[in-house]
């Protein structure tokens, strides 16, 4: 990581020309089980993983904003006040400057809860990452998380952990308009290294679970398939709206409060889609909880088909795989991993394969070939391992 923090601060010198008071980074993350289950405020199992983006930040003596990036030429530059007015401070930035509306909306979100916008000074950041973006290792919730923990230090706020993931998670639902729910932010802010949080969504309240992957000599090898997805788009919204009419239906604030059996019972009187969501919802739910369970009393060997239980619902009943995600997980587990699924919102992304690391290269080959027999693109794979959230480097 040390080069890319050098890397960091060297581009905040070329765009800014002085050097940055400080670097501070969050990580991306892989969510081992869960999905969707966040906004019905349910159960999830997301770790940080060790790829990180890297915001080097200065302090102004004025109320100018700037931000730039490594991934753009473009610096957006706008007034404190400007971003307080919300999403609406985004309509005269260019199509290159629209990954701004991240490091804005914490901005905005600070303000929101608390923080005095019109008392505080401006800032540079300029921002660096290895987190793949499109991957569904939650880039997005990186940027967010190391500009929030950089001006929660130098605005001296003084938020905790559970509030700097609200102000995240309002970052990306009211000012970006992604309908998320708190698993990025959560995992992105609050992970220990070397396990996974298993987290709450009803109450925030969270757990550390160790992994032990290195004793049990596994690893987590992620498969990027290189077909990107959008939290923003129609498809994902579509999802939690169905989400919401079936709790409507069954008389329950959120599909969380829903059993087994009272979901068979309704059936027949819920459409026959917004059933299949639901469906996959309540089973996932009960996914995480006996995840956890088994990794506490037996280690990660035990996961397997707890994984791969949870692709297959969101590949029939959630439909939000696509092809390319269903052939990584098939020939992953065909060739070798004990367990495989895809992992964050759908629609592209990337699949994680629980794979002994004897296996690792065996895996990686056959996912390859199979790829190029079906005239897809060549995904990039590689290991991730569970690390420490949100956190000042320099």
């Amino acid at each position: 990581m040390s080069e890319l923090i050098d890397d960091t601060q060297a581009g905040f010198e070329r765009r800014y020309s002085y050097a940055p008071s400080g670097i501070w980074s969050s990580p991306g993350r892989v969510n081992l089980i869960g999905e969707h289950t966040d906004y019905n405020e349910g159960f999830v199992l997301p770790f940080a993983i060790d790829r990180r983006t890297f915001a080097a930040l200065a302090l102004r003596d004025d109320d100018v904003v700037r931000v730039s990036s490594a991934a753009s030429d473009e610096i957006v530059s706008m007034k404190l006040a400007d971003v307080s007015a919300g999403a609406s401070a985004m309509e005269g930035v260019g199509d290159a400057g629209r990954w701004a509306a991240y490091p804005l909306g914490v901005v905005w979100a600070l303000g929101q809860l608390g923080a005095d916008l019109a008392g505080l000074p401006g800032f540079d950041v300029h921002v660096d990452s290895d987190v793949p973006i499109g991957a569904g290792l939650s880039s997005s919730a990186a940027i967010e998380g190391a500009l929030a923990t950089a001006l929660n230090e130098v605005w001296r706020l003084g938020f905790d952990g559970a509030q700097l993931v609200d102000v995240c998670h309002r970052a990306e639902n009211d000012f970006v308009g992604a309908p998320t729910g708190i698993l990025d932010q959560s995992a992105s802010l609050l992970s220990q290294e070397g396990a996974a949080l298993f987290l709450d969504c009803r109450d925030g309240s969270s757990s550390t679970v160790d992994l032990r992957l290195e004793e049990s000599d596994l690893a987590i090898l992620v498969i990027d398939t290189k077909v990107a997805h959008e939290h923003a788009s129609g498809d994902y919204a579509a999802r939690r709206e169905a989400c919401e009419t079936a709790a409507r239906e069954l008389g329950v604030r959120a599909l969380r409060d829903v059993t087994w059996p009272q979901l068979l019972a309704a059936r027949d009187r819920l459409d026959g889609v917004v059933y299949r969501r639901a469906r996959h919802i309540v089973t996932e739910n009960q996914r995480v909880l006996d995840t956890v369970e088994v990794l506490r009393n037996e280690g990660p060997t035990g996961i397997g088909d707890l994984m791969f239980a949870s692709h297959r619902s969101m590949r029939d009943d959630f439909e939000i795989s696509t092809p390319e995600l269903d052939l990584a997980v098939e020939i992953a587990l065909n060739y070798g991993a004990l367990g495989a699924r895809m992992t964050g919102g759908g629609f592209g992304g990337s699949v994680i394969a629980l794979t002994p690391v004897p296996m690792i290269t065996h895996v990686q080959v056959a996912i390859d070939g199979a790829f190029a027999e079906h005239g897809y693109g060549g995904p990039e794979m590689f290991l991730v391992w569970p690390s420490q959230g949100a956190r000042r480097d320099r």
